[in-house]
């Protein structure tokens, strides 16, 4: 019982759904301490190859949880993944929507809303440092910064402009 996959999976992501304050990239640093440092089931290069493919693939960012389930415990992981990443924030977020509303007029109410920003920007930070620190390379960091400043100073630029523009720096890069 205490190898099985399944219950490891669970015991990871059921907590990172309650604690994604701020959305999926909050949890990127806790995931990757857990999957890779505390329990073992990828290396860092796995890691990371994971989490572009998530990036790449339409939908949440975070379905590098549905990746990691289906790396370790193929169809069944991924589902129980998946589950355990959405369904418990799921169910607390409507939750807690539902009873806010009822308050949205008093000041702890927006005092609330506003100290939450923080945290969630913090927990942000927090995975793109530890996304820096598995690569560590200077060609990283010049993509990251040319990303960011195309989303401040362009961020009207096609979606397939800057497909085709990455395409093209990774052929260049890694000659394919």
């Amino acid at each position: 019982m205490r190898d099985d996959p399944l219950i490891g999976l669970l015991m990871v992501f059921v907590p990172f759904s309650l604690i994604s304050i701020g959305g999926g990239a909050s949890i990127i640093a806790g995931m990757e301490n857990q999957v890779v440092t505390a329990r073992g089931w990828l290396n860092s290069q796995e890691f990371l190859e994971l989490f572009a493919i998530s990036r790449a693939a339409p939908g949440p960012g975070v379905m590098l949880a549905t990746l990691v389930g289906w790396k370790l415990a193929g169809w069944s992981g991924a589902i129980v993944a998946s589950l355990a990443l959405f369904l418990p924030s799921s169910v607390l977020c409507y939750a807690v929507f539902r009873w806010s509303n009822a308050h949205h007029h008093k000041h702890w109410h927006r005092a609330m809303r506003e100290g939450l920003a923080p945290v969630g920007t913090g927990l942000i930070i927090a995975g793109v440092i530890s996304i820096f620190g598995m690569t560590g390379t200077w060609f990283a960091a010049a993509v990251a910064s040319g990303a960011a400043c195309m989303l401040i100073f362009l961020p009207r630029v096609p979606t397939l402009a800057v497909l085709l523009v990455g395409g093209l720096i990774a052929l260049a890069r890694y000659g394919l």
